[in-house]
């Protein structure tokens, strides 16, 4: 009687964790939605909630016209402001002021242009702007979302519970109503890296999730009121690479490269605008980090050397690399920092920074590299090649970072 027992107690133990485990797996089954970073752009650090369908119409065939769409960019991320509330079946509708002809019209549009196009919630009866959240009604949202042919959603965390584990729940819950919903749509996790969602975002459905508070147009933080420059955000993420990878990925917030401090979001909280070479820096670094591409300044009204950071395609090759590994940081003394990242065939990206104020000369031996004799550097930004015994060594600027492919010969 007592064997008899055991074995039932062991049967519902298994078919237990077999229950537990499948949202798991299927949770992290939607690692196939997006196996490389997605790339685009997002209307929220340009534009804010002053976004309509004829904005997004534009935009969408500026990013052809102009190569982004053919270098990778792929995506309209229709950021906060879309909202018209809910109708009287508590159906979310776009605001038909400025969308009125509908999202599924302008899904349409987008698709027909070889693009993809994203949306906006949050996990709380409202968003961070004041406007209609998903909380409660993320079947239903969902649902609407897929009827739209929307692709991707980036979900807020504004105006909800600061717990951890209540995160994890609302997260889940909405990551199981977009695997539900009959269409592929990413979840683009927004909780700002608070409450360690490297720990559980992807087992809720995530494909990506961000590390840190919104990017400012700033190197770093100078004035003490918690905006994040591009140092900042490489600070956070440099520990955290372990746990990107085809899927999942760590989301740095956007590309801020473009937007020469002229206002809006990004100008908040110290955030004055950069250099080209720090704006070159993390497009660098982003990369090296395999975050996903959000480009977010004046895509209609753009400089050449904002084109020439943002579509250098020997760049985006790193970041789009199938192997999906995150540069990790290699133990070297002085003040510049070095970066190394496996890429696949057999081959490596390589990033020296310097984030000093004062120029820098490095000379790095290749033993950091590994055993080769000869190395071949491919320069990513000057796209030269030249042969390397022993050391690299070089000068760089305050706040520049070189980058390399490196193939052993």
């Amino acid at each position: 009687m007592t064997y008899q027992l055991s074995k039932l107690r062991k049967a519902v133990l298994f078919f237990s964790a077999l229950l537990l485990a499948a949202p798991a797996a299927a949770a992290l089954g939607r690692d196939s939605l997006e196996l490389t970073p997605p790339m685009g752009f997002m209307t929220w650090n340009k534009y804010k909630d002053d976004i309509s369908e004829q904005l997004i119409r534009r935009i969408a065939d500026r990013m052809v016209s102009a190569g982004y769409a053919e270098a990778g960019y792929k995506y309209i991320f229709i950021d906060d402001g879309w909202q018209g509330g809910r109708d009287k079946r508590n159906n979310i509708i776009p605001d038909p002021v400025k969308f009125p002809s509908g999202m599924k019209a302008l899904a349409d549009y987008v698709h027909s242009k070889g693009l993809l196009l994203g949306i906006y919630s949050d996990a709380a009866r409202l968003t961070c702007a004041g406007y209609t959240g998903s909380y409660g009604f993320e079947k239903q949202d969902a649902k609407t979302f897929a009827e739209w042919g929307i692709d991707y959603l980036k979900y807020d965390y504004c105006h909800a519970p600061s717990d951890s584990a209540v995160a994890h729940q609302r997260y889940r819950k909405m990551g199981d109503a977009l695997q539900d919903s009959g269409r592929k749509i990413a979840l683009g996790v927004c909780e700002w890296g608070q409450l360690n969602p490297e720990r559980w975002a992807r087992q809720a459905g995530g494909s990506l999730w961000r590390v840190s508070y919104d990017v400012r147009d700033m190197w770093k933080d100078i004035v003490g009121q918690g905006g994040m420059g591009i140092l900042d955000i490489i600070d956070i993420t440099e520990p955290l690479y372990k746990y990107a990878g085809p899927g999942h990925w760590l989301d740095m917030d956007m590309l801020i490269v473009g937007l020469d401090g002229k206002g809006g979001p990004s100008s908040d909280l110290g955030g004055v605008g950069c250099t080209c070479t720090e704006y070159q820096t993390q497009m660098s670094m982003w990369c090296m980090f395999a975050s996903p591409l959000a480009m977010s300044h004046d895509l209609l009204d753009e400089n050449e050397t904002t084109r020439r950071i943002l579509l250098n395609k020997e760049m985006i090759a790193i970041n789009q690399d199938a192997l999906g590994e995150a540069a990790r940081r290699v133990d070297f003394p002085g003040v510049c920092r070095v970066y190394l990242r496996r890429l696949s065939g057999n081959r490596l990206a390589l990033a020296v920074m310097n984030p000093s104020d004062k120029p820098q000369s490095i000379q790095l031996p290749l033993s950091v590299i590994g055993k080769a004799q000869k190395y071949a550097f491919r320069d990513v930004w000057e796209h030269k090649t030249a042969l390397r015994q022993k050391t690299w060594q070089g000068d760089l600027q305050p706040h520049e970072t070189k980058v390399f492919t490196v193939t052993a010969r």
